[in-house]
């Protein structure tokens, strides 16, 4: 049989020893030193924001943002079900309470038009999470917040290099996130960025990531000595991933070219079947620039994406589901989740199947992965 085709396998420039060789040699392997600030230089410039600080991972970043909003035990945040459990956690460590938003049937994005019912006087926040890096509607979701004085957090941890209506996504909220996980386009295996296009939060947002002090004030001498001034905790990633994380960045022209004839040729090689079988393909609206983070199939019910799924693994095709609701988590039904709450988030969850995705993923690979799904009986048949 074929060689196995993994679900996700991080790419290498070639770059990464040797620059994690001179952060040794240099003396300096913790946190803030030179290869972080180069990467939170490049952040800066590619994705807009007025401030980006490196964290250990999108999860910090995200708490980060809740010790930011001075989140306090029963204000309420408006967080989409079909998310990665970080994004509400960093909030419920707070003491907030999760209101749990479904989801738009077309980009998987919160649905805006459902926001405003919603909303109480104890909403302090609205989390938006911006699926496969494909944007949400921030324009009436920026409105609505404004309307209503909250704030807007985006979790871009699918998104860096997307685009909504020309702008960076990550810069569309107070705060935003961005991860450096393996899976992600580009990575430092565990890792992740916090974006301030707020700049009232700038300062603060230092003093939280280090600990709660003011340590990066005195060593560019604002003052004599530094101490506990704040909350806060040990956001700061080690240099030596900073390292890793600036070959990657470096590459990124590379890596999204890849990525995008990976992501092109699926949609292209897949969309006769998927009319054919009933199967939907990703929806990247026009006036959305998406990275190529992940390429997915909506299939017309849970037992045929369970039959594709075991047909690709007999194949040695690794397949994967994605969210599991948060509303009907075992936490989530602590907070009030229940089943009908999220309708489309429900059913999007049983139906969806992301196929292999990675950036040195081989045409032959990637055209074996396709000749299982297309050459196969009827999936009705098989389920």
């Amino acid at each position: 049989m074929s060689n196995a085709i993994p679900f996700n396998r991080a790419f290498l420039t070639g770059k990464e020893l040797g620059y994690i060789r001179e952060a040794v040699n240099a003396g300096h392997i913790s946190g803030d030193g030179v290869f972080t600030r180069k990467c939170q230089s490049i952040l800066q410039d590619t994705a807009g924001s007025r401030q980006a600080l490196l964290t250990t991972s999108c999860t910090d970043a995200l708490e980060m943002t809740a010790l930011l909003l001075d989140i306090k035990p029963g204000d309420e945040v408006i967080v989409p079900s079909f998310t990665f459990v970080s994004t509400v956690n960093a909030f419920v460590l707070r003491g907030a309470v999760p209101v749990f938003a479904d989801i738009r049937p077309d980009t998987l994005n919160i649905d805006e038009t459902r926001l405003e019912s919603l909303i109480t006087p104890r909403t302090r926040a609205v989390l938006v999470v911006h699926y496969a890096g494909v944007g949400c509607e921030m324009e009436a979701i920026l409105a609505l917040a404004h309307r209503h004085q909250i704030a807007v957090v985006e979790d871009n941890a699918h998104g860096l290099f997307g685009r909504y209506r020309g702008q960076p996504l990550g810069t569309f909220g107070q705060l935003a996130t961005l991860s450096f996980h393996e899976t992600k386009n580009v990575s430092c295996g565990e890792g992740g960025a916090l974006l301030v296009n707020d700049p009232t939060y700038s300062e603060r947002a230092e003093i939280i990531r280090e600990k709660g002090t003011n340590r990066a004030q005195f060593f560019r001498g604002q003052v004599d000595k530094y101490t506990w001034v704040d909350l806060g905790s040990s956001f700061l990633p080690s240099d030596l991933l900073a390292a890793f994380l600036l070959a990657q960045l470096e590459s990124a022209e590379l890596i999204q070219a890849r990525r995008r004839r990976v992501w092109t040729n699926y949609q292209r090689e897949l969309a006769g079947w998927a009319g054919r079988e009933g199967v939907r393909l990703p929806v990247v609206p026009a006036h959305c620039e998406q990275p190529f983070h992940m390429f997915y199939l909506l299939l017309p019910s849970l037992a045929e994406r369970q039959a594709l799924i075991a047909q690709l693994k007999a194949q040695k095709i690794m397949s994967a589901f994605h969210y599991v609701p948060l509303h009907l988590s075992p936490m989530g039904i602590r907070f009030g989740g229940r089943p009908g709450m999220c309708p489309v988030t429900e059913d999007v969850s049983d139906r969806l199947l992301r196929l292999p995705f990675y950036t040195e993923l081989s045409e032959d690979d990637q055209a074996r992965v396709i000749a299982v799904i297309t050459d196969h009986v009827s999936l009705r048949a098989a389920a």
